[in-house]
């Protein structure tokens, strides 16, 4: 079976349909969306369908070696995925449109108020599984 990536973000996408900041849900809303995202892991793990789910700390630098294998480290100036990447599940499922289905259902984790957040997720295949396109 193919494996695709279905990739959070904290920002850089649309905005959700409920678009409040986590920072300022209730700690029950936070719990809620914890349980739902543990519950989603929990059921795709038990479907055969995870690879991999990992949420990312907000902490990390960029370092690249010079020819001495020396690197500098640095926080800036670039678009840096500690500020957009949230974290990931890796499933291995039948194809696209399954992907895309479970995507669909993460979409909808609570948020503020309960509600749904409906947040835009990022979908990718790794090299060698099709693709919407089927490339």
């Amino acid at each position: 079976m193919p494996k695709y990536l279905i990739l959070k973000h904290y920002r850089g996408t649309p905005a959700t349909v409920n678009d409040v900041p986590m920072d300022r849900w209730t700690p029950e809303e936070v719990d809620a969306h914890m349980a739902f995202m543990e519950a989603f892991g929990e059921r795709l793990e038990a479907d055969g369908e995870l690879v991999d789910a990992q949420a990312l700390s907000p902490e990390g630098a960029f370092v690249r070696a010079d020819d001495q294998g020396r690197g500098p480290v640095t926080d800036g100036p670039f678009a840096e995925t500690k500020d957009l990447i949230a974290g990931w599940y890796v499933v291995d499922v039948d194809g696209w449109d399954r992907a895309v289905e479970l995507a669909g259902e993460l979409s909808l984790a609570p948020g503020a108020g309960g509600r749904p957040i409906h947040e835009w997720l990022e979908v990718r295949p790794f090299y060698g599984a099709p693709s919407a396109t089927g490339d």
